[in-house]
């Protein structure tokens, strides 16, 4: 057997009995363990995928055009608005498969193996077959297959990151503690499902499997929580809805004019379903799913993996952000920060942190528990033989370490004098000591308290010479001789500060939610800028006692959140949302799941985020590093601001054809367009600069910015201004252009109209780029936007001065003087739109 100790004794002292499994018991947990995995996401075919783009209400109003279109004999128009929706559908369909295809799905919460007691034999079995009250046996490099109070642990130390976000080992041990007077990750007695053994062996009792355990609790968490809507997402909703139903008003207003002009009921239907497709901007799901597509890309190249695309978005309003300490603002390596000795003992230290010390360097790397592995770098960094040190003076006996104790001991033969080294907790190491005075011993417990409250973890060195060589007894640990401490720490980021900085310049509370130490984690918080004066501190246990109503009044002077549970990390989550900011929230581990699914951008660690983590996550930093989510906010920023200067353009562009109409339609004037012209304006001069504008190169203006309101419109009343000026001005351009072509016919007056229209709506492009003027943004900075002139004026060319098109688009042969008018009245409006930025800005 792999222990001595009688089994059945240990499990009848902590009220468990170990059993067979019957075949009825082994099918209904295997159920249990199945149904209380965090379910895999159901993946949609290809055809749900398609079909889904077409939900949206401005999509079905144009396929009801298309179907008008068609039963009216004008299959030109209906082909046209058919290609349209595909295309935008297989666009969409094609960036939401990419999305899905950049991470696996989730993977297996728990250990595929289980090493059993049972009948006294040592088993293996599958870990869906254990039950309560199993006895495991636990070795480094094992997982945890459930939740289990430890029997028995020889230096047993296992990894929780996956439940608790923090990577430092957790030792455990054996008995019983008071439920009520411990917090999860205090629990040194017990073990839980999907941990690591990192160290040691022990034994364990089995007390919870699949839902029971606290992975399971997490499972239930995650499965509660229901996805959130991006503000782009909402907002968009909204645009659609009012703009369908004002398009649909306007269109049934001028089908009604119409056909009191005389105009034939089927020409009349026509004309006004031609308004439609032309007032729409249909091009606008495209433009969103392009500009979220070059975010993606531009932000994958910034260590950032978008899973969502609408998450994009979603991070340029984000107000708040909720961020792991652990690797994500420190550098997840603990460092020695500071050494305190008399000089005559650093040289006896520095050999006594080598020495007593199991760290291992092989291939330039590292190995071993944290606290010793900086002790290692750190005494490399100074000395450079390591290795040779720990080979020339070999261990020849020790006494590992563990929690009763709070020491290490390992004796060597050093020339020719056997030295013990022991390190550990300094309370207990001054207690042991024979060569310090009261007062000595004081200013010690000082220097300690000081360096404590710092945020560092101290360890204390003596040492001890012995007599001859012998096999170490806990006897050899008095009457120590005092050498000195080493402080260290898992330090801050370098980056941190400046990304801290640069978060509040946005107008963007930063909060550290970790599951270490209150004291470490403000000493954290304080460095990097996220803690100030006034900032509290709080612990899960604090949090748990605060009604909603405390919470809410504390919450914008919370600025850490220390020891927390899951439920506490949803809590805090929903807190801030309910005060109408936009949550991003970062985190690794399992516990982290919960919230990021709650959060309106869940943010998971790459290089150590677990699987659920990263699946519960719409995006994902491959450098786990606070930095990046910053550059990330700027992209979904700029990305936002591309969408919403496309969409002023769209707006404006189809507001200058909708007045035309209307105004020609209550001045009973002919009919100013075609429906062919219509369709031609839509499709060239609407979609081809509104893709270019959303191309703008990034702008990082925009990080000093306050976080837009979660309820805001795209529409905001200071849109709409721009929107009915520019687009007043490009209508009357357009009518004017319309006037004179009266002077010779109706035909002259639609295709002069039409022209002015077209290129005044191409000169637009430049002024929606932004709100500044052009020579403010730079000519050059969008090529695209040059490119969409270049070419929808060419397309314009062909089609006004192209006899072949004459017929097909309703065109009239124009003189040079006409041509001429065109090009000036289709510039103008861009000129006073120019001249207005200039003077604002001034």
């Amino acid at each position: 057997m792999f222990y001595n100790k009688d089994v059945s004794s240990v499990m009848d002292k902590f009220h468990a009995t170990p059993t067979g499994l019957t075949e009825r018991q082994a099918a209904e947990n295997r159920r249990t363990f199945g149904e209380n995995r965090l379910q895999e996401k159901k993946k949609k075919s290809m055809l749900q995928v398609f079909l889904e783009q077409f939900k949206d209400l401005l999509v079905i109003i144009l396929i009801i055009a298309a179907a008008i279109s068609m039963a009216t004999g004008n299959t030109e128009s209906a082909a046209v608005i058919l290609a349209v929706l595909v295309l935008n559908a297989i666009l969409g369909t094609i960036q939401y498969i990419k999305a899905e295809k950049s991470l696996e799905s989730l993977k297996s919460l728990s250990a595929p193996i289980a090493k059993v007691i049972r009948d006294g034999e040592n088993l293996e079995i599958n870990a869906a077959e254990l039950v309560c009250g199993d006895v495991i046996r636990l070795e480094a490099g094992d997982i945890v297959p459930g939740d289990g109070r430890v029997l028995e642990s020889h230096s047993l130390k296992l990894n929780e990151s996956s439940l608790t976000g923090e990577s430092e080992p957790v030792e455990k041990n054996a008995g019983i503690l008071s439920e009520d007077s411990v917090a999860l990750g205090d629990q040194i007695n017990m073990v839980f499902s999907g941990s690591l053994v990192t160290y040691g062996r022990g034994l364990a009792v089995i007390t919870g499997v699949g839902q029971s355990t606290e992975m399971g609790k997490i499972a239930d968490l995650m499965n509660q929580t229901a996805e959130r809507k991006t503000p782009l997402q909402i907002t968009m909703d909204n645009f659609s809805k009012k703009l369908s139903i004002a398009i649909i008003a306007v269109c049934a207003l001028v089908f009604v004019l119409s056909l009191y002009r005389g105009m034939p009921f089927a020409d009349s239907l026509l004309f006004a379903v031609a308004l439609a497709v032309a007032a729409i901007p249909e091009a606008l799901s495209s433009i969103i799913t392009i500009s979220l597509a070059i975010g993606t890309s531009r932000m994958a190249d910034q260590n950032a993996i978008i899973k969502q695309l609408s998450a994009v978005e979603g991070l340029g309003c984000v107000s708040v952000i909720c961020s792991d300490k652990t690797g994500t603002l420190t550098q997840n390596k603990m460092t020695v920060e500071k050494v305190v000795c008399d000089d005559n003992d650093l040289d006896a230290l520095l050999q006594a942190s080598a020495l007593c010390n199991d760290a291992v360097i092989a291939d330039g790397e590292t190995k071993g528990d944290p606290t010793e592995t900086a002790l290692a770098d750190y005494y490399t960094a100074v000395r450079e033989d390591y290795t040779s040190i720990k080979k020339s003076l070999p261990r020849l006996s020790e006494l590992p370490f563990d929690s009763d104790r709070k020491l290490m001991t390992t004796l060597h033969c050093i020339d020719g004098s056997y030295i013990a080294y022991t390190k550990g907790a300094l309370d207990v190491i001054l207690s042991r000591t024979k060569d310090l005075t009261d007062d000595e011993k004081e200013k010690i417990r000082q220097t300690n308290f000081d360096l404590s409250n710092q945020g560092l973890r101290v360890l204390a060195f003596a040492r001890k010479t012995l007599p001859a060589e012998k096999e170490l007894t806990f006897d050899d640990e008095n009457d120590l001789e005092y050498l000195g401490l080493i402080a260290e720490m898992d330090p801050p980021r370098e980056e941190s500060a400046q990304a801290v900085a640069d978060c509040m310049s946005a107008g963007i509370k930063a909060v550290m939610i970790t599951g270490d130490h209150k004291i470490t984690a403000s000493a954290i918080a304080k460095r990097i800028g996220i803690m100030k004066e006034d900032d509290l501190a709080v612990t899960g246990t604090e949090l748990d006692a605060m009604d909603d109503t405390e919470l809410e009044k504390k919450l914008p002077h919370i600025s850490v959140y220390a020891r927390v549970s899951p439920d506490n990390k949803i809590r805090i989550v929903n807190a801030w949302q309910a005060r109408g900011s936009i949550v991003a929230m970062t985190g690794d581990g399992v516990n982290d799941a919960p919230a990021l699914k709650q959060a309106d951008v869940g943010v998971a660690m790459g290089i150590t985020g677990t699987e659920v983590a990263k699946d519960a996550a719409s995006m994902i930093l491959t450098d786990d590093n606070f930095a990046t989510i910053i550059k990330s906010v700027l992209n979904g920023r700029n990305i936002y601001a591309n969408i919403k200067n496309a969409i002023k353009f769209l707006l404006s562009g189809n507001a200058a054809g909708i007045l035309t109409v209307l105004y020609a339609s209550l001045m009973a004037l002919p009919a100013p367009f075609t429906a062919v012209q219509l369709l031609f304006i839509n499709l060239i001069t609407d979609s081809l600069p509104a893709l270019a504008i959303s191309m703008e190169p990034l702008n990082t203006a925009l990080m000093h910015d306050k976080p837009r309101p979660r309820g805001e419109s795209v529409l905001t009343k200071a849109t709409l201004r721009q929107v009915t000026y520019q687009g007043l001005l490009i209508g009357a351009a357009t009518i004017a252009a319309f006037y004179m072509g009266l002077q010779t016919d109706a035909l002259t007056a639609s295709t002069m109209a039409f022209g002015t229209l077209c290129l005044a709506r191409l000169w637009h492009g430049f002024n929606s780029r932004g709100d500044q003027s052009i020579f403010r943004l730079g000519l050059l900075t969008n090529i695209y936007v040059i490119g969409a002139f270049v070419l929808g004026a060419v397309l314009l060319s062909v089609i006004l001065l192209v006899p072949l098109f004459a017929s097909a688009f309703g065109i009239a042969a124009l003189t040079r003087t006409q041509i001429g008018w065109i090009c000036i009245l289709a510039l103008l409006p861009t000129i006073v739109i120019q001249l207005v930025k200039i003077i604002r800005i001034k």
